[in-house]
């Protein structure tokens, strides 16, 4: 084993970045010559002052660009520069905007990484309806949409409505789904250089995007009771954000919804400082949650977001914006800028999905199957600490020390099973370590692969990281 320390000095951009950097610039230099084996990942968290799930990230980001392999109990070695292959590896930038997932998720592993509705049979419907329109729209599906139907706001209007509270037919944007949704909303009421604020976990495809956008990201604290009002109103006064994205009701990944009380806080700090909010409710409608929307609170300051991928069919990419008062002709100009059109045939489908019926009826079975899998995780992962909703398609599982995060992942990798480390979900730098994991189970096919995968997941659980403290 080597003695050598990184140096941290040099570059800049995220720790986990810089030191993959200086591996490499130590390989290249001969300083870590082909053979030698990298200090255990505890040992260099301490001697560097970093959490190990900082070393585990830029070990994991060395491998990737093939200098180095790990094997189970025996540590990280440099590569022979004559071995490793040329440059097929994804670039650093292209990581970070990434995630912590995969660029290409690796054939053959149980999905526990994924959130979209439970394959039950739903591609039949959507292929008849799919070819009813074909028959009947041939000119509009090889052309470009450039008239929308009443039918598709009529759809969103209805999918959206939830609590006594209905959007306005010309307030509605139909949408590629809920994403394409959010960063429509963010390119249209803010510029370049604004600050958009997220919760310290969220969907951070969502501020990834809006990072390449330009718009720049801060942070909220949140609790199991999700956004913390003193904190948000903290944030309006000295940060002065344009734009707040929220996921009231079951987030994601934590699961927490906010009570009535906060939701009505949250909307009176958001008016006061002339804040837009995005109100994320894409597992919301799945949940039954009574506690009113933030758009019947705020109606004038909320763009309200979902769509049919988490509980009907993520495929069709379909999803809808309600909009304050005279901002849905902006919202879908700018969704057409950035997304290059909406295609008539799926725009068509997912309203006709909708508005017979069949959408609601496909949501109902697929909460219905999550129910059944969600108290399938209940036994097999019985005596473990986790949050989980019986309708939403995951759960926030709590590590067992002395697991870490970015750890665990890895080895559960290396067992086969795909799933979310807390990085994942961290809009920004944050020192604070949460040792959770997210478990998403609505991918498998099979409910016995399911088990398959938490009955893994539950002996490294069990093994307490034997093993692994040397995995990349």
């Amino acid at each position: 084993m080597t003695n050598w320390l990184p140096d941290l000095s040099r570059g800049s951009g995220p720790v986990y970045l810089r030191l993959a950097d200086s591996i490499e610039t130590a390989i290249a230099s001969g300083a870590l010559p082909a053979g030698s084996k990298l200090p255990p990942q505890r040992n260099l968290a301490y001697d560097i002052g970093v959490t190990i799930g900082t070393i585990g990230r830029a070990y994991a980001l060395v491998h990737e660009r093939g200098l180095v392999a790990g094997e189970v109990g025996r540590g990280t070695y440099v590569l022979d520069r004559a071995e490793t292959a040329a440059s097929n590896q994804p670039d650093p930038l292209t990581l970070s905007l990434g995630g912590t997932r995969t660029v290409d998720a690796p054939l053959g592993k149980i999905r526990f990484d994924t959130t979209a509705a439970p394959d039950l049979g739903q591609g039949k419907i959507i292929g008849q309806i799919l070819g009813e329109i074909g028959q009947e729209h041939l000119s509009e599906i090889s052309s470009y949409s450039r008239v929308f139907p009443k039918n598709w706001y009529d759809a969103g209007r209805s999918w959206l409505a939830r609590n006594g509270w209905m959007p306005e037919a010309e307030n509605i944007v139909p949408t590629l789904g809920a994403h394409a949704a959010a960063i429509a909303v963010i390119s249209a009421v803010s510029s370049p250089g604004d600050k958009i604020v997220f919760e310290n976990l969220t969907y951070t495809q969502v501020s990834r995007s809006a990072r390449i956008l330009g718009r720049r990201t801060i942070t909220v604290e949140s609790d199991e009771n999700g956004v913390d009002p003193d904190d948000f109103e903290r944030l309006c006064l000295q940060q002065h954000p344009k734009l707040a994205f929220l996921m009231p009701t079951a987030h994601n990944p934590t699961l927490a919804t906010m009570p009535f009380e906060r939701r009505q806080r949250v909307a009176e700090i958001a008016r006061r400082h002339g804040v837009w909010l995005i109100e994320d409710d894409l597992y919301g409608g799945m949940t039954g949650d009574e506690n009113p929307l933030l758009a019947s609170l705020a109606p004038d300051r909320t763009f309200l977001i979902s769509g049919l991928s988490k509980s009907v069919a993520a495929g069709i990419r379909g999803g809808w914006v309600a909009c304050p008062p005279h901002f849905a002709q902006r919202i879908k100009v700018t969704h057409k800028m950035i997304t290059g059109g909406l295609p008539f045939i799926l725009a068509e489908a997912c309203a006709r999905l909708v508005e017979s019926g069949q959408a609601h009826e496909i949501r109902r079975t697929c909460i219905a199957e999550l129910s059944a899998r969600e108290q399938l995780v209940r036994e097999e992962l019985h005596g473990f600490d986790f949050t989980s909703h019986p309708h939403v398609p995951f759960i926030w599982l709590k590590l067992p020390d002395p697991w870490l995060s970015g750890t665990f992942k890895n080895a559960a990798y290396r067992e086969g099973v795909l799933i979310d480390d807390e990085d994942e979900f961290k809009a920004a730098r944050a020192e604070k370590a949460y040792h959770r994991v997210r478990v998403s189970f609505s991918s498998p096919k099979k409910r016995d692969e399911m088990v398959a995968g938490l009955m893994t997941l539950r002996r490294l659980l069990e093994s307490g990281g034997a093993g692994y403290d040397g995995e990349v």
